[in-house]
Order: structure tokens, then C-alpha cells, then sequence
């Protein structure tokens, strides 16, 4: 009898030190199951502090205005009248002065390349037109003095005098940039080099093109619109576009850029109608690069957006994550619109006041990959 009132008391002792009579179990276990409860299994768990960590970002949506967007290709183009061709000055053979890559940057007056004639025929230009100079000076020098005395008329002392300016004109012409190596030829202006058409060691003839040097203050962006959106291009009112080595979409708005023009009619070898743009040159796009472009209309009222790196794709379908508690988020399959290269337009699957994730979509998804894995058994 003592011995059972003994027992007695240890299990009275054992219950109390669970806590306030209640049963004994794992503290853990009995966490983990009441957040179970307190979740639906298709919702994501994501605490705020990883949240924080993983840059998961949420935010209420409302409708708003939304311009519609046609894309395009396109291609930048140095502005009409901004390039200067630069030619051969005399015959003979080429010698680069420095690196000539198109898109390296050139000074106005710096040296690009040389012409040297002195191991041809006919010899370097420069001495040529020295001697012809100087034996002209001669004569003019000596027929006035034979014009004071009245031993010449008149008439042969102008000759004198024209073929004396005349070979100076074309002595002055090449003196100026003749050196020991060659004939100089500098940049008219400060820019970049558009076009190279000679080769280091190349012969050429006077006039032939040689350079093509850019100011680049302003550029040109030219869109290639397929032909069904031609009833469209009248709304058109600005446009973005993105390098397809690049990830930045650059807006015109920011470049100071306006719309120029748009074809009356596609091109009879193109299914494609033009669409020409103006805008300032930042340094960081060159002339000729391909690029691709989201032509920007009127905005319409009442559209729901959202950033187009708040939408994943899977196999087709579209989702986005909506946050249904502090801690917990939903899959959510939407249709989406057009896109203007930073927010795409969405046509369902969104409501106004829906908390959707707007920053962190892939990290939710990675998330809910991981929790929908089967646990591994032993």
C-alpha cells in the first residue's frame, strides 16, 4: 500500500513538471504542427526575416494607367549630316597613326594616318609641289622686274603672276601636313571613327574615302514594325529599347528623344514600315548596333501591371506570388497582355488590393520547390 502511494506521487510530480498539467511531447513537433494547421498545403512559408535576406518584396497593386507597346527591331544609325567623310589629300601608300577600330574616339586635329609617295614613281607629291612653287616665285619675281623696264607686256606678267598663286595654292595645300614620313591626315572634328575603307598599306588616289568620322551628339533609332500594326502607329508617341547584350532598357524620354517620322507605307521589298526616332547619344551605344525596340502609344486608364520580373513562366502558363499572410505566399496562374519592356499588362489572375510580389519572384519559387520535395526516407 505504501509503495503504490509512493508511485502515485512521482506520477503527479512528473505531470506537473510538464507544465500547468499539461500531457508531456515534443515542443518542436507541437510547433510545427500548429503552423501546419494555421497554413493551407499550397501556400509558401517564407518567414519575415528570410524574406528580408532574399530581398522578397511585396506590394499592394492598384489599377493605373498603362501605355500599350508594339516591339519591334531596330537598329541605331549615326544622324543624317553628322558624319564627315575624310579623303586622300595625295596618292600614295597609307601608314596608320594609331589603332583605326570603328567606335575608337578621335580628337579634331589629331593625326590618323599618313600618305607617303617616296618610294613611287612619281615621287612625293610635297617636294613636287615645292619645286613647282618655287621655280613659279622665280619667274613671277624675275618678269616683274622685266615688266618695269617695259621688256614684257602686260599680259605676260599676269600669266607669270596666275601660275605663281597657282602653285602656291597647291604647295600651301600640302605643306601644312607633309612631314618626313609622309602626308599627315587629321580629323576635321572631335568623335568617333564610323567607317574605315583603307587597309595599312594600302595605295590611294587623291579623293579616294578614307575615313568616316561621326560627331555622335545625336543619334537615330529606327524601328522595323511589322505591317499589321500600321493602323497603330499614329498613337505611337515615344519608344524604349534594349541592347541584346544588355539587360537595361533604355527609355527615350530619359535621352531627350522625339519621334521623327513613321512610313506612309511598308517598304515594297519589306513587310516592315519604319519608324524613325531622334535622340542624344549618352557615349554608350554606337552606331549600327541592332536592338530591340518597344514602341510606346497614349496611355489607357484602369490597367493592372506589374513588373515583368514579378511573372514566371512554366511550361506556357504565367504565375505570379500573392502574399496571403506575414509569412505566407500563393501561387497564382495570370494572363498576361503587352509589356513595354518593364511592365507587362495583366489581364486576369490579379485583383486591385492584391498583395503580389513584385520583388524576389524567383527566390518564392526556388522556395516552393524545395517544400514541395518529398522527404527523403530511410
Amino acid at each position: 500500500m505504501y509503495s503504490n502511494f509512493i508511485h502515485i506521487i512521482f506520477i503527479s510530480a512528473l505531470l506537473a513538471s510538464c507544465g500547468g498539467g499539461q500531457p508531456c511531447g515534443n515542443d518542436h513537433e507541437e510547433h510545427r504542427a500548429e503552423e501546419e494547421r494555421r497554413h493551407s498545403p499550397d501556400e509558401i512559408v517564407v518567414t519575415k526575416e528570410r524574406a528580408a535576406a532574399l530581398g522578397i518584396r511585396a506590394e499592394e497593386i492598384q489599377a493605373g494607367a498603362f501605355a500599350m507597346t508594339i516591339r519591334a527591331g531596330g537598329q541605331i544609325q549615326a544622324a543624317q549630316g553628322d558624319e564627315q567623310i575624310i579623303v586622300a589629300p595625295a596618292s600614295g601608300v597609307v601608314s596608320f597613326a594609331k589603332p583605326l577600330t570603328e567606335g575608337s574616339r578621335t580628337e579634331k586635329g589629331e593625326t590618323l594616318l599618313r600618305i607617303s609617295a617616296r618610294n613611287i614613281t612619281d615621287g612625293d607629291p610635297a617636294e613636287k609641289a615645292r619645286l613647282v612653287y618655287e621655280t613659279a616665285e622665280k619667274s613671277y619675281t624675275r618678269a616683274k622686274e622685266l615688266a618695269s623696264r617695259q621688256l614684257i607686256s602686260q599680259n605676260e606678267l599676269e600669266q607669270t603672276q596666275f601660275n605663281y598663286r597657282t602653285a602656291k595654292v597647291a604647295y600651301d595645300a600640302v605643306s601644312s601636313g607633309s612631314t618626313g614620313n609622309g602626308m599627315r591626315v587629321t580629323s576635321p572634328t572631335g568623335g568617333y571613327i564610323m567607317r574605315r575603307m583603307v587597309n595599312e598599306g594600302e595605295y590611294v588616289a587623291v579623293g579616294q574615302p578614307l575615313l568616316g568620322v561621326i560627331r555622335n551628339r545625336q543619334l537615330y533609332l529606327k524601328a522595323d514594325v511589322p505591317e499589321k500594326y500600321y493602323a497603330q502607329l499614329p498613337a505611337v508617341v515615344t519608344a524604349h529599347f534594349k541592347m541584346p547584350y544588355d539587360s537595361e532598357v533604355y527609355r527615350l524620354t530619359d535621352l531627350n528623344g522625339r519621334l521623327l517620322s513613321y512610313g506612309r507605307a511598308a517598304d515594297a521589298s519589306s513587310v516592315y514600315v519604319p519608324v524613325l526616332f531622334e535622340f542624344d547619344n549618352t557615349g554608350r551605344f554606337a552606331p549600327g548596333a541592332f536592338v530591340d525596340v518597344f514602341l510606346i502609344t497614349g496611355d489607357m486608364p484602369d490597367v493592372i501591371t506589374l513588373p515583368l520580373n514579378a511573372v514566371i513562366e512554366e511550361q506556357g502558363l504565367h504565375f505570379v506570388f500573392r502574399q496571403t499572410d506575414d509569412d505566407a505566399y500563393k501561387k497564382q496562374e495570370v494572363k498576361i497582355g503587352d509589356d513595354n519592356g518593364r511592365q507587362v499588362r495583366i489581364l486576369s489572375g490579379v485583383n486591385p488590393g492584391d498583395r503580389i510580389v513584385t520583388q524576389g519572384a524567383l527566390q518564392v519559387k526556388l522556395s516552393f520547390n524545395s517544400s514541395a520535395m518529398p522527404e527523403h526516407s530511410h
